[in-house]
């Protein structure tokens, strides 16, 4: 092919041109960068600390570009939200009140339309605060001490209303209260008072009596008032344990252990108490079931209690035969006082037997709201003669089943030996009929005697 002096120069001139249009470090055009060209961010004041009142403060921002405003602290809201370039803007910083003990920090971000930020810092002090872990003990009659957590960001002392109750500041973080035996006839009150520059708080204090009251007509044959200093755990010869596995009976959840297994402990006596724990343990609860050793046809029969709270629990203070408790409902049952924690302080008693049982609706029951029954003791009792089963609770009739005196085991199977039971239940088909909440975990239910008296 011919090559024409023409199509050679021209061929030149393009390749000249090709390479003069490649990539240079030195030539090539660098992309802006909004460091490159900062704005200016007024904030004024630079910070700022307030008091812990709810409370409207305002700052001003001013930027020489359009911004905003924002915080990740859920306790501020800001009006407005941004500006515009070059003009003064009050922002109004609304806050609530500083309900806790420490001083909290907000930081509040201005962010230009380069991307620039500045932040300003508010700092929200607390009121001097004294904060305790309850605002309620009760002890047993006998002299016992307890401990009760303090969190506070001030100095405080205590003083208790009664010379028989003492209180003392074991250092800035605990309060010990001791009660001297209570030698009376009922129960006593006192107030701890908690002083601190700036308020005070209370404590209740309540002191039961160990002084038995028998009912007309009847002598006490049988009793535990859990006070002997020798014993942690329930006295054997007074009780048994029932130990069983996770759903042996109502879809029940817990694991009944004999009071104590691998350092887990279910039921103990402290402080003048009978306290049954429901404890996790891995992916368990465990528990405890514990029964008279004695039995009785026909009595009075009481306890003091005080009911454990959160939605799971199921205690109960109850009645089955020595023998035949296996062919259930036929051998009867007696509830005297059960309560499940998804309906706290309703408590109730029911009959059970081959007429009368809950498998077929038919069960003879009766419930009441006892009000504090989950922060205070009351007193839940049985009356069981021939004629009639009656329970009361602090002295007032709950339920009545009138013997029909026909002579029918399927109507009245309760004319034979029956004995008592503690337990506290965790789930299963009434105390888990809306789920259970393990943060009530570890709870405890706590009986401060129990006592059977029989007629003269």
């Amino acid at each position: 092919m011919k090559i024409t002096k023409s199509y050679f120069l021209t061929s030149l001139l393009l390749t000249a041109s090709f390479f003069s249009c490649g990539s240079s470090s030195n030539d090539e055009p660098k992309p802006s960068n909004p460091s490159d060209n900062p704005a200016t961010i007024t904030i004024n004041p630079a910070d700022m600390e307030i008091g812990a009142d709810a409370q409207t403060v305002v700052i001003n921002v001013k930027a020489d570009s359009d911004w905003s405003i924002a915080t990740s602290a859920d306790w501020c809201t800001l009006f407005p939200t941004g500006g515009v370039k070059n003009v003064d803007t009050e922002i109004k910083v609304t806050v609530g009140a500083n309900a806790g003990i420490d001083t909290r920090t907000a930081e509040l971000v201005v962010t230009t339309a380069n991307r620039a930020t500045k932040s300003f810092t508010l700092t929200q002090t607390a009121k001097p605060s004294v904060i305790l872990s309850t605002k309620a003990l009760t002890f047993g009659a006998q002299q016992s001490s307890a401990s009760v957590n303090v969190t506070s960001n001030v100095a405080w002392t205590a003083t208790s209303s009664e010379a028989w109750c003492h209180a003392t500041a074991a250092n800035n973080d605990a309060l010990t209260v001791t009660c001297d035996k209570n030698e009376g006839a009922s129960t006593r009150k006192a107030i701890v008072t908690i002083n601190y520059t700036g308020g005070s708080a209370e404590l209740e204090i309540s002191q039961l009596s160990d002084e038995i009251v028998t009912p007309e007509g009847y002598t006490l044959v049988w009793n535990d008032e859990f006070n002997d200093p020798a014993l942690t755990m329930p006295d054997e010869s007074k009780w048994w344990y029932e130990v069983w596995d996770p759903g042996r009976v109502n879809n029940e959840l817990q694991r009944y252990i004999k009071g104590k297994r691998d350092g887990v402990v279910t039921a103990e006596v402290a402080d003048g108490m009978l306290k049954i724990h429901a404890v996790k343990v891995g992916n368990e609860v465990w528990s405890a079931r514990i029964n008279t050793s004695t039995y009785w046809t026909y009595g009075y029969f009481e306890a003091r209690l005080k009911l454990p709270k959160g939605k799971g629990t199921w205690p109960a203070f109850w009645m089955m035969p020595q023998t035949g408790g296996d062919n259930w409902p036929a051998c009867g049952e007696i509830d005297i006082m059960e309560e499940v924690g998804v309906n706290p302080n309703r408590t109730s008693s029911s009959i059970h037997c081959t007429a009368y049982n809950h498998t077929i609706g038919t069960q003879k029951t009766n419930e009441v709201l006892t009000p504090g029954a989950e922060d205070e003791f009351h007193v839940y009792a049985l009356e069981w003669t021939e004629d009639y089963i009656k329970t009361y609770v602090d002295g007032k009739l709950l339920l009545n089943f009138p013997n029909d005196h026909a002579g029918d085991p399927k109507t009245w199977p309760f004319n034979k030996n029956f004995g008592l039971k503690l337990n506290l239940a965790w789930g299963g088909d009434w105390g888990g009929m809306n789920g259970v909440d393990e943060s009530a975990l570890p709870a405890t239910y706590e009986i401060d005697y129990v006592r059977v008296f029989q007629k003269n």
